[in-house]
């Protein structure tokens, strides 16, 4: 029987479209991280400024909650900063989870992922048990109502421990009763387009992201949980989380960190 002179190329391994791999989710990670930056003044600042406020409220073991996680870009910053904690991060955005969960595999057994819904009043039962020393967002709860943040303060308040800490870094306007100054600190800013200019957008980003074959099942799932835009949401100002937080039982409220009306609003227990 003749043989060929030479065997036949091995086939490559094929590989599953649905599947996707540590490498390209950090990059969809880091992606993100960029555009956020374009869109949100001194976002690094922020979150260095939040980091240096846990240690000094918690020391550097401690036990935190991240409220609307996405990619998990707080939780990546606290978890380096200090070996010493760990964390849940919890979203209700099927891809944004995703993309966190496999880009931050290395924190595995640092950081749990949770699927929940911070609009409904049951969020709280998808949590593990115990309470949290710190909990934390970013850029995420003015997607919220007033009514949904004032439960979800009660919520937060009932979960940390005695002395926790509740720290919220996002876009939050200044009270009515200080309007002109409202207007006179957007019109001395930046303008926003100058930032973007040379980075995707939020819309740009998420246009690619949709096209990524191994999210194709989350962003189905996405579709069908958020079926309508979050722009126009009528969230809380100043005076209202301030108000909120202390009706759920904070002791001390105040904004720790601010850039115009992004603050970072801290509150204890």
């Amino acid at each position: 029987m003749n043989r060929p002179l030479t065997e036949p190329a091995p086939r490559p391994p094929s590989v599953d479209p649905s599947s996707l791999g540590p490498r390209a989710a950090r990059e969809w990670r880091r992606r993100w991280d960029v555009q956020q930056a374009g869109g949100v003044a001194d976002r690094e600042e922020r979150f260095e400024a939040m980091l240096r406020i846990l240690g000094a409220a918690v020391g550097p073991r401690f036990r935190f909650l991240d409220l609307g996680a996405g990619t998990g870009s707080l939780s990546e910053r606290i978890l380096r900063r200090f070996p010493g904690a760990r964390g849940v991060a919890l979203d209700f955005d099927p891809v944004l989870s995703k993309i966190g969960r496999i880009g931050l595999s290395d924190f595995d057994r640092r950081l749990r992922w949770v699927d929940a819904d911070l609009r409904s009043r049951s969020w709280v039962r998808a949590l593990p048990p115990g309470r949290f020393d710190a909990v934390v967002s970013s850029t995420a709860l003015h997607w919220l109502t007033g009514p949904e943040l004032r439960r979800l303060y009660v919520s937060i308040a009932a979960r940390l421990r005695a002395r926790g800490l509740f720290l919220n870094a996002d876009w939050i306007a200044y009270p009515r009763a200080q309007r002109r100054l409202a207007g006179i600190s957007r019109r001395a800013g930046p303008r926003r387009a100058d930032a973007r200019k040379w980075h995707e957008s939020w819309d740009e980003w998420w246009r690619k992201v949709e096209q990524e074959p191994a999210l194709a099942a989350e962003v189905v799932l996405r579709r069908r949980r958020f079926p309508h835009a979050h722009e126009g949401t009528s969230t809380p100002d100043e005076a209202g989380h301030r108000a909120g937080l202390r009706a759920a039982g904070f002791r001390e409220v105040g904004v720790v960190w601010s850039h115009r009306e992004y603050r970072v609003l801290a509150a204890l227990r």
